[in-house]
């Protein structure tokens, strides 16, 4: 069994992280790719990145190095994944590189000790040494460009599709509620969150930290959800969340972006789970100027509506977005059209 153990400081900082973390998926989308049995879903993507990954192939090398220390069963190091990629690849690339000696050396030795033998490059980032770390960076970065980026669009609407669906269920029943929804067998009592489905008891003592809550596209949807594996690191909960969000919503986005253009439409699609200009721009890959004239356009149609909050823009769809992101008619709702 899995608890967690929660002060009223931790429920207070208990929070959903902002972005899809681009580590957190990297990691995990391997390990997806070694499963045999694979979501339908993903058999296309399974398909095209093995292809691309094959043994042997110049892109196999250069990611063999993260192959190497993230074994799709059992222990991982946290070094992977480190906090600092809620803030974007390069910035959770750049904390991975720069870990001290002490932690490289303990995690992967327990790496060790799990799964077997080393081999030379892996011993040299145990040690430390700054080509082996500069050749897991580059690993980290190639394999996300293979596995990650292809689809990076479903991934960002399934995850927003989640958070939206998390915030409805926070206003409802509070941050206990979101807890105990996140997995079928999920208890909240005397301050200690109990997640029965675990082969093995785990105990973990938040004491102030508060605990970050991470929807992962490719975390395996039956399992309990994940947490770092040391417990004195400031602690997340990954869990999956659902795909198909993000393939119906590329499969509608073709009708609407015709209608509104690919960036508003994409932008509309974004302020349905809110967010502020900056957050919009960069998730766009647009510059926050191109995204503030866009959302000036589309407020001035009644599709969003902008509120300020402390020193940010925050945008959200209006009744009027919701109808057209979801298909309905202006008529059928009484938004228009004769009575």
């Amino acid at each position: 069994m899995l608890r967690i153990h929660f002060t009223g400081e931790d429920l207070a900082k208990t929070r959903i992280i902002s972005r899809p973390d681009p580590l957190w998926e990297t990691v995990l989308s391997w390990h997806m790719l070694r499963q045999r049995s694979t979501d339908p879903l993903l058999l296309p993507w399974k398909r095209q990145v093995l292809a691309g990954l094959k043994p042997g192939s110049p892109a196999r090398a250069e990611v063999a190095p993260l192959l190497a220390v993230n074994p799709p069963l059992g222990y991982f190091p946290d070094l992977l994944t480190p906090a600092e990629a809620e803030q974007g690849l390069q910035a959770g690339v750049e904390a991975v590189l720069a870990l001290p000696k002490p932690r490289l050396h303990r995690e992967i030795g327990k790496l060790s000790e799990v799964h077997g033998g080393l081999d030379a490059d892996t011993i040299d980032l145990a040690e430390g040494r700054t080509p082996a770390l500069d050749r897991l960076g580059q690993a980290l970065r190639g394999f996300h460009s293979h596995a990650i980026v292809p689809i990076a669009d479903r991934i960002q609407v399934a995850f927003d599709a989640d958070r939206a669906m998390r915030a409805q269920t926070f206003l409802k029943g509070g941050i206990v509620a979101v807890l105990t929804g996140l997995h079928r067998q999920a208890e909240f009592r005397d301050n200690v969150l109990e997640i029965s489905d675990s082969l093995t008891d785990k105990e973990i003592h938040l004491n102030g930290r508060g605990l970050r809550l991470v929807p992962s596209y490719f975390k395996e949807t039956q399992s309990r959800p994940m947490t770092l594996a040391d417990p004195s690191l400031p602690q997340v909960l990954v869990y999956p969340v659902d795909r198909s969000a993000g393939l119906v919503a590329s499969a509608a986005r073709e009708p609407l972006a015709a209608l509104l253009g690919r960036t508003r439409a994409a932008l509309l699609e974004l302020t349905e789970a809110g967010g502020s200009t900056s957050q919009l721009a960069r998730r766009l890959e647009i510059s926050p100027a191109a995204a503030s004239q866009h959302l000036t356009i589309m407020r001035e149609a009644g599709l969003i509506i902008s509120v300020r909050e402390a020193n940010a823009m925050r945008h959200l769809t209006t009744p009027l977005g919701r109808a057209i992101l979801s298909g309905r008619g202006a008529q059928r709702d009484g938004l228009g059209g004769a009575q």
